[in-house]
């Protein structure tokens, strides 16, 4: 049924739900893993005017940061699909829109499912800004699980 699933994350608590799900969906189904995690550019806009000065060593603080998160994210991922002896592969992107950085990995990837977990976003937050996992419904044509 399905030979290449991604599991998308941020490493989140509700993210690893999606993980759980989908590491135990690629073993009932002899199906591998691809783990995602897309980090947020450095946004140089967002600095106060008093940090301008200070923007190189703040990029590389981000950037060291992010690649911290993303490591401790995907390892996770790789340690449930070891322990459960699914194959896996990880991706770290950075990318303004992490939806589009979703469907283009898996797309890219011969995915033929995504995983991921909804973030539940409710009342005018949610119209105003929606969720990835929305858009990613949204976008894509390739069958989303999305999980709780």
């Amino acid at each position: 049924m399905y030979r290449n699933i991604l599991v998308a994350t941020d490493g989140s608590m509700l993210a690893e739900k999606a993980v759980s799900h989908g590491v135990s969906l690629a073993k009932s189904v002899g199906a591998k893993i691809t783990a995602l995690i897309v980090k947020a550019p450095f946004n140089v806009f967002s600095l106060p005017e008093s940090q301008i000065r200070q923007m190189p060593e703040l990029l590389a603080q981000h950037s060291k940061h992010a690649k911290e998160h993303a490591i401790k994210a995907l390892s996770h991922v790789t340690d449930a699909a070891k322990t459960a002896a699914v194959p896996c592969e990880t991706v770290q992107l950075e990318h303004e829109q992490a939806y589009e950085a979703i469907i283009k990995t898996a797309r890219d990837r011969g995915c033929d499912l995504i995983v991921m977990a909804s973030h539940g976003r409710s009342g005018f937050s949610a119209v105003l800004l929606g969720s990835v996992t929305n858009k990613v419904l949204t976008h894509t044509k390739i069958p989303v699980l999305v999980c709780r």
